[in-house]
């Protein structure tokens, strides 16, 4: 067996893990019936990630472990689709419902139509194309013609295969190039924890789920949509534009079988009678779900009969969307009251009438900042429209009457709890307590410290922080390292064995990583992929409170905004008795700073990859890039060192050639990578 020879026990195992592992995705991610525990999972996956380290040979794109792999890109390219993704004509009311029946059945002339009833989930529409049976790319909707190329943030959209299996009893023949469309969706759950995240942060929140799931899929770097749990529900199986079968109900049956997520509150119908029936109790039920949905889909089942209907110029004549009224509501803004965040950030918010709306009881709203409040006209005592999308809080979308009484609202000139100055920073819309001790920020910066991300201190909520700090018990972060039994269990509902487990969980916190220590000082605009980042670049807390402000900025992903933060934090004196008190309560300053890359031709370098190579994909090719320290993008500009080009290599080239940017093939590259480049394997 040569140097480069893979065993065959090691071939083996891998071939094993990647089917055990796919098949556990698919009970948890796609059935919700998982059958191992998180931890039983992650032996798993880190024994073949341990595996395909050993012999990169291994990797294969459909590999578990490539869902996060990618490193973030500069920007998306278009793409056009292979056949028009067209929105839907909406119906209203049941008459508009009628109506679209009518029009179907009178094309047709046929006197009943089965229909197949769908729920319309409020999420992205995406187009998967696999190529024999493999995931090749991913696009957005776009304008319905042309979109946008995510195909390695969809890649970590676990209830997305990336290969098509065949152990079902329907055959379907995957040679060649299919395409399956869908919707992808952030659940209810998911939204709220990564909002709370966000504010936490002191980050602006999503206003839906959709607009969440929207941002998850198109930020630029893949690993911070892995991080938050979208879900990708398929509607459609095309080959060339056209569906696979004749019916619709069998194309959703067949992608349930090949091992994707579909809707299951579905239903066939003969005629359109019992589909008013399907609408009507699904707008009163769609609260229950774990999901937004905003109406329904009504589909042709034929799809001979949906290609003999054909389109309008922006819409199929053989598909409908039943759309429900917004969820709003009128009541009365009775108070307008003001919350501190850990940054200092005075936050207001409207304390309403309670009201009945989108299944719930509300009592407040959100109003962002001052300029919101002068943009709505709103005081004190206004009647207003408020409307609820899924939102913990509910938003105020315009003023309806004046209240007789009213008053005028504006943010204190001093903070509502410890009645220092704020100050409101040029560019910025929100005001802020310039006080770093104040009781209100210490209390949001206890929890940011302790959250899951951060620190992780299991117990610390916000009734016991409440506690710590109103007593004065703690008065700083590293206060919470002094804490004694017996303080704790003094509090209300803190018994003997409470006040154990919570001494252990800060205990276990002081060995955390020095990344999430960064993270969980609350630096602002640092969140939790920047400290890693960060940490990743200095290795440890010294080194990064000394470096400038010029170091900072040539981090990559670290902009002015950041690096002027970071060192802001470290010169202000409060913080720096905060480090040292950290240090002496024993928490880890120092990682392991990552590896350089030995020098290449290519360390330094950017490379953009356009056209098919002769032997190697983009994916493998941009992989033996970074291996020897170059860095892959997504667009051309004067910053490009070398462009890659291969057959049918489109207006990338062309812009290279414009700016006079070399252009290299297959071979040349891989004489710039030398021994790190090698053709590929055959198999044994």
């Amino acid at each position: 067996m040569g140097p480069g020879d893979v065993p065959v026990d090691a071939k083996e195992r891998a071939a094993t893990l990647r089917e055990t592992i796919r098949h556990h995705d698919k009970q948890y991610y796609v059935l919700d019936q998982p059958e191992v525990s998180d931890a039983e999972y992650d032996t798993l996956m880190r024994e073949l990630q341990g595996l395909e380290k050993q012999y990169p040979q291994l990797v294969a794109a459909d590999s578990p472990t490539q869902r996060v792999g990618a490193p973030p890109r500069d920007g998306f390219v278009k793409m056009a689709h292979l056949s028009p993704m067209l929105s839907l004509d909406n119906a209203f009311s049941d008459s508009d419902l009628l109506e679209f029946d009518r029009r179907v059945r009178e094309r047709a002339d046929l006197e009943t139509v089965d229909y197949v009833a769908e729920l319309k989930l409020d999420g992205i529409s995406m187009a998967v194309h696999f190529v024999d049976g493999l995931m090749t790319r991913a696009l957005t909707r776009g304008d319905g013609y042309t979109g946008e190329e995510i195909t390695e943030n969809a890649r970590t959209i676990r209830s997305l295969p990336l290969r098509l299996n065949s152990t079902s009893g329907t055959k379907i023949d995957w040679t060649g190039e299919v395409e399956v469309r869908g919707e992808v969706v952030m659940t209810r759950r998911s939204f709220e924890k990564l909002n709370a995240e966000r504010l936490r942060e002191e980050q602006p929140t999503f206003a839906n789920p959709r607009n969440a799931a929207a941002g998850s899929l198109r930020v630029l770097d893949p690993k911070i949509t892995a991080s938050r749990r979208l879900d990708f529900y398929a509607y459609a199986l095309l080959r060339n534009g056209s569906s696979m079968f004749d019916r619709h109900w069998l194309t959703l049956d067949a992608l349930e079988a090949y091992g994707f997520k579909v809707n299951k509150n579905r239903a066939l119908f003969s005629g359109v009678e019992p589909v008013l029936t399907f609408a009507s109790d699904w707008g009163k039920e769609r609260e229950s779900l774990p999901y937004e949905i905003d109406g329904l889909v009504i589909k042709v089942d034929s799809t001979t009969l949906q290609s003999e209907l054909g389109t309008r110029s922006r819409a199929p004549r053989w598909a409908v969307a039943c759309k429900w009224a917004a969820e709003q509501a009128e009541t009365v803004v009775e108070d307008i009251e003001v919350n501190v965040g850990r940054t200092g950030a005075l936050t207001p918010s409207a304390r309403l009438k309670p009201v009945f709306v989108g299944g719930v009881t509300v009592s407040r709203a959100t109003l962002h900042n001052e300029d919101e409040i002068e943009r709505l006209g709103l005081q004190i005592g206004d009647t207003v429209l408020i409307e609820r999308s899924g939102d913990v809080i509910p938003k105020v979308v315009r003023v309806v009457a004046p209240g007789e009484d009213r008053k005028p609202f504006s943010l204190p000139e001093s903070c509502p709890v410890c009645e220092t100055r704020v100050v409101r920073e040029e560019g910025e819309a929100i005001k802020r307590c310039v006080n770093t001790n104040c009781p209100a920020r210490l209390k949001e910066s206890i929890l940011h410290f302790a959250s899951r991300r951060a620190m992780n201190i299991d117990g610390l909520g916000e009734a016991l922080v409440e506690q710590f700090v109103d007593k004065g018990l703690i008065e700083s972060l590293a206060g919470l390292y002094q804490l004694e039994a017996a303080q704790i269990e003094s509090l209300e509902r803190m018994g003997r064995k409470s006040t154990e487990n919570l001494l252990n969980n800060i205990e276990d916190s002081r060995s955390r990583s020095v990344a999430r220590l960064v993270y969980g000082l609350g630096i602002r605009y640092v969140g939790e992929s920047t400290a890693q980042i960060l940490m990743d670049s200095y290795g440890g807390i010294d080194a990064l409170g000394s470096a400038s402000l010029e170091d900072l900025q040539e981090v990559e992903d670290v902009g002015p905004r950041v690096a002027q933060a970071v060192v802001d934090f470290f010169q202000e004196p409060e913080n720096q008795w905060l480090i040292e008190a950290l240090r002496e309560a024993g928490l880890r300053f120092e990682g392991e700073r990552k590896v350089q890359r030995r020098e290449t031709p290519l360390s330094g370098n950017t490379f953009v990859l356009t056209g098919t190579l002769p032997s190697l994909t983009r994916d493998e090719a941009g992989r033996l890039i970074e291996q020897a320290g170059g860095k892959v993008i997504g667009s051309v500009s004067k910053k490009t060192s070398y462009v890659v080009g291969g057959e049918k290599a489109g207006s990338k080239l062309d812009k290279a050639q414009a700016l006079g940017i070399p252009i290299l093939d297959e071979t040349q590259l891989r004489e710039l990578l030398g021994d790190l480049s090698k053709p590929p394997q055959a198999a044994d």
